[in-house]
């Protein structure tokens, strides 16, 4: 029953995200519209700011667990987009709240993950010194980070789906140069 009770407590709140911001949503509202007594909900959350906090997690951890092995820097972001055009004035309230942080962090482990997976899979098994590999991590991680952000600081348009087309076309080897000074010197 707990299962199906947070389901519902979750897609009540993403629902009442896309009419309203953050700041106008209560635990009264979400418990009516759900038809459960206040005290389901605090049994399953301590506040609202946990309840956004597990929807964002399981939402990365879905993710990383779909793109385990990443080929492609440009089907990761996608798929890490995705979620964000599906839901956008949902995220956007959330993105524009006190508690971005939240976002940022999820975004932050996901981008973190699709490099890592990405540059393991360009360097196939070769040694790269560790200083090289931590610097290209970095770079990487925050583009893509940086791509989303300013997509969502501009309210979600351009078609992001256009956008990382784009942008992994522009980047297009360089990852692959970055590897192969590094080895090579």
């Amino acid at each position: 029953m707990t299962n199906l009770t947070k389901d519902l407590i979750k897609k009540t709140f993403v629902s009442l995200l896309e009419r309203m911001p953050l700041t106008q949503i209560t635990v009264k509202m979400i418990v009516e519209e759900c038809g459960i007594n206040r005290n389901s909900f605090y049994y399953n959350y301590q506040d609202l700011p946990a309840l956004m906090e597990e929807i964002v997690r399981e939402e990365a951890d879905g993710i990383i667990k779909q793109y385990p092995n990443v080929e492609s820097i440009e089907t990761a972001l996608l798929a890490a987009t995705d979620f964000a055009s599906k839901n956008k004035k949902a995220i956007l309230h959330i993105y524009n709240s006190v508690n971005r942080d939240i976002f940022e962090r999820y975004l932050w482990e996901v981008c973190d993950h699709v490099v890592e997976s990405y540059g393991q899979t360009l360097m196939n098994g070769r040694k790269i010194d560790k200083f090289d590999k931590e610097i290209i991590h970095l770079f990487y991680k925050s583009e893509c980070f940086g791509l989303v952000i300013n997509w969502l600081d501009r309210k979600m348009e351009p078609d992001v789906r256009k956008l990382i087309s784009r942008f992994c076309e522009l980047h297009r080897g360089v990852i692959e140069g970055m590897i192969d000074r590094s080895i090579n010197g």
